[in-house]
């Protein structure tokens, strides 16, 4: 069997860098409905919400940034063109959104799809003994999880 440049198996690398695609579209989607939300929000909640949305999408930049480096770590390359993100992205575009209610249940049930996605990212990454992807997941689940539920709590 050959490795890559890190030496891990490439054909096992290949299979853990599907996922990470998966997971760098979705993440694609989720920052720009983030952005239109940021850009649109209106109404009571605007000065906590905007504050958040902005918060959220810099954080995700940064997500889509170390996914994507680190599909490039495993020896191949991560997907870059809109096209390609709304292809492999099971989260939708939020168009026509103007309720901040009906954003803030988007963003979450958003996080929820990014969330399962790197879990299973972090099942694939652990089955492979992939401790760099391990640690990258670990990290975005705990900050993500402890969104969720300070969402769902505003939205209570």
């Amino acid at each position: 069997m050959s490795t890559n440049d890190i030496g891990l198996e490439i054909k096992d690398s290949k299979v853990l860098v599907k996922k990470l695609n998966s997971l760098l579209a979705n993440y694609e989607v989720y920052y720009q409905n983030l952005r239109n939300f940021h850009w649109n929000v209106s109404g009571p909640n605007f000065f906590e919400l905007h504050a958040k949305f902005e918060e959220l999408y810099n954080s995700a930049n940064l997500g889509i940034d170390e996914t994507a480096e680190r599909i490039l770590t495993l020896g191949e390359r991560p997907l870059s063109s809109f096209e390609e993100y709304i292809k492999h992205s099971e989260i939708k575009e939020a168009k026509e959104i103007s309720d901040s209610k009906a954003m803030v249940e988007t963003v979450r049930d958003n996080l929820n799809i990014l969330l399962k996605l790197e879990r299973e990212a972090l099942e694939t990454a652990s089955e492979q003994n992939d401790e760099g992807t391990v640690d990258l997941m670990s990290g975005y689940i705990t900050a993500k999880e402890k969104t969720v539920w300070m969402l769902s709590a505003y939205l209570k």
